[in-house]
């Protein structure tokens, strides 16, 4: 690694990039989890897809590549370790390094391919498919089928009420499809 880039490390629920800040590093994950936010007019969230080990932010490499400001909110899903790249790299490495320059064109692909089935998922999925989705998701990239949140966290990422999303998560409970426990919910049916 050269000395212009940084290896930092992040807690659980950090705000990595908020709406309207100016990048100044793309970040490649080492370890950990990141979920990419939209946010509407209200204040209200919708989750657009996690980021891997190995991976990095399409939304974050728009940003970088065209000088502008970020359009959504990067939220540490577990404890995270990242090289911070300066974006004044990037560039220079896309026309020095084609393995990076395929692997920028790569990671893009995969998050557009992610919001894609995020939009369809909004479109066509009933609410307790999408649930259901989210939570296999999540523990997925948590490595570990127990999911420690709240049915109001849960409501945030999905952009809806937290009485609807208790009222699904004990229907799925029901199914023998998850099991509910105080703030964790274990997914029996990945």
């Amino acid at each position: 690694m050269k000395k212009s880039e940084t290896i930092k490390k992040f807690r659980e629920d950090f705000m990595l990039i908020d709406i309207g800040q100016t990048i100044k590093f793309m970040p490649l994950l080492l370890s950990g989890a990141i979920k990419i936010l939209r946010e509407d007019e209200q204040g209200d969230e919708l989750i657009l897809y996690f980021i891997e080990q190995g991976d990095t932010c399409a939304m974050t490499i728009t940003c970088c590549v065209g000088n502008t400001k970020s359009e959504i909110r990067a939220v540490a899903e577990t404890e995270t370790k990242l090289i911070m790249i300066p974006v004044e790299k990037m560039s220079e490495w896309m026309s020095k390094y084609k393995s990076w320059q395929n692997f920028i064109l790569q990671s893009y692909h995969e998050r557009l391919m992610e919001m894609l089935e995020t939009i369809d998922n909004i479109a066509f999925l009933k609410m307790d498919e999408r649930l259901l989705k989210y939570l296999r998701d999540k523990a997925k990239v948590n490595h570990n089928e127990r999911i420690q949140t709240t049915h109001k966290e849960i409501a945030n990422d999905l952009h809806t009420s937290r009485v609807v999303i208790s009222r699904l998560l004990k229907a799925l409970e029901k199914d023998s499809k998850i099991e509910l426990q105080r703030n964790c919910i274990k997914i029996i049916d990945l």
